[in-house]
């Protein structure tokens, strides 16, 4: 199974952890590759590296996932490189930890604009010209919490299973152009989100998956390379949460 040599995928926050995995691995497949990221610069041009290294055609942009009209003019910048994507991954996000109690007005719109509206405004922009196509994948990356929720992290919780909605919704609207839409929900992964939990916490945490480990993000990289095959075409509208048996 390949993907269609050639395609473009724009991995938005694809400059390190989960992102950083799908782009390098969709390189490894012959894909030209798009690097989103907002301020992560140097990062973004490690994983660049990495994926010009095995082959791939790759452009890094910057934009701010909360402005339309920087996703605009990002849209515009791939357009005239001939760059527009054919898979969106839409990958980028901010989490959130603390009691409901103690969470700022400030702090709740900040992760919903970047989880949520940043989906919801890259999803707009670049499915016009996968309708046009009559074919396209987008793939969401959420989480296992926006399916069973996480105390003290009830505002990103409530972004990812919004996000799990949105992708259900979309899935149906845009079924007869072909176009699928699937979100991957990872459990614990071991990338840069985990720095908040010490050690003893992590540990306590790995005793709680059934495998006994955190995911690795080339794991997650794989199962979302899976969903934008041509052979997936009949998987829409799905959440798959690769956990490690955590969350059933």
């Amino acid at each position: 199974m390949t993907v269609i040599r050639q395609s473009t995928v724009l991995v938005t926050g694809g400059s390190r952890g989960i992102g950083a995995a799908i782009a390098q691995r969709f390189a490894a497949e012959g894909a030209n590759i798009v690097i989103h990221y907002l301020e992560s610069h140097e990062a973004a041009n490690q994983t660049a590296r990495a994926c010009m290294r095995l082959g791939a055609n790759v452009m890094t942009i910057t934009a701010d996932l909360r402005s339309k009209e920087q996703l605009l003019r990002m849209r515009d910048k791939l357009e005239a490189n001939g760059m527009l994507p054919d898979i969106l991954v839409n990958n980028g996000g901010i989490s959130h930890y603390g009691m409901l109690m103690d969470v700022t007005e400030q702090e709740w719109d900040d992760v919903m604009s970047v989880n949520l509206k940043g989906m919801f405004l890259c999803s707009q922009i670049f499915m016009s010209s996968m309708i046009a196509n009559r074919y396209g994948r987008i793939i969401n990356v959420s989480s296992v919490w926006g399916m069973s929720g996480a105390s003290c992290e009830v505002l990103y919780s409530t972004t990812k299973g919004g996000m799990n909605a949105f992708t259900k919704a979309l899935a149906k609207e845009l079924a007869p152009t072909g176009i699928t839409v699937n979100a991957v929900a990872p459990g614990a992964v071991d990338t840069m989100m985990m720095d908040g939990f010490d050690a003893e916490e992590k540990a306590a945490l790995e005793q709680e998956i059934p495998l006994g480990r955190f995911g690795q993000p080339d794991e997650i990289a794989s199962l979302v390379y899976f969903l934008a095959l041509p052979e997936s075409s009949y998987i829409t509208g799905q959440i798959i949460s690769p956990n490690g048996g955590w969350h059933t």
